[in-house]
């Protein structure tokens, strides 16, 4: 087995899921954060769908400097989900290489300083795709807190028992 087809199928089967929550945002309240430290709805789902773009960014460059980087700033979930899915698109073509392009370097900058460097396969599998079901995740918590029932992923949820 390629690990492109070891990645694509779980990046598909994480973005079913994310967008399940993306659904499950209310319009009215995607400002809203549990505590002042914590990301705003709106911030956590910009946040989200960006995500498949830094599979896109570790696959077709060998570094980053994060000195320019911006978050995006989507105002609606409809605009937010747009991105997540255009991204995930891009993602998707991003990752069809073969096996020894995910053996080059990566390295993450900061104003040209290294802040991280690692094999590409690493980048993807402990920086890039563990951050959908951490971030769900946060997003369900904020749920739980507002009221709202969480979508299952893994397994039903509470509220989808």
């Amino acid at each position: 087995m390629t690990i492109e087809n070891m990645f694509l199928p779980q990046l598909q089967h994480e973005a079913v899921l994310t967008e399940k929550f993306f659904s499950r945002i209310p319009q009215d309240k995607i400002d809203w954060r549990p505590h002042p430290k914590s990301m705003s709805f709106k911030e956590l789902a910009n946040h989200m769908a960006e995500i498949p773009s830094w599979i896109t960014a570790t696959m077709e460059l060998d570094e980053m400097d994060m000195e320019a980087y911006r978050a995006p700033d989507f105002d609606t979930v409809p605009e937010i989900t747009k991105a997540f899915k255009i991204n995930l698109t891009q993602a998707e073509n991003a990752l069809k290489k073969p096996d020894k392009e995910y053996e080059k370097t990566w390295r993450m900058l900061k104003n040209g300083n290294k802040i991280m460097e690692m094999q590409r396969l690493e980048v993807l599998r402990v920086m890039v795709l563990n951050q959908l079901p951490h971030h769900r995740a946060q997003m369900g918590v904020y749920f739980r807190l507002l009221d709202i029932p969480v979508p299952s992923t893994y397994g039903p949820s509470a509220d989808e028992r």
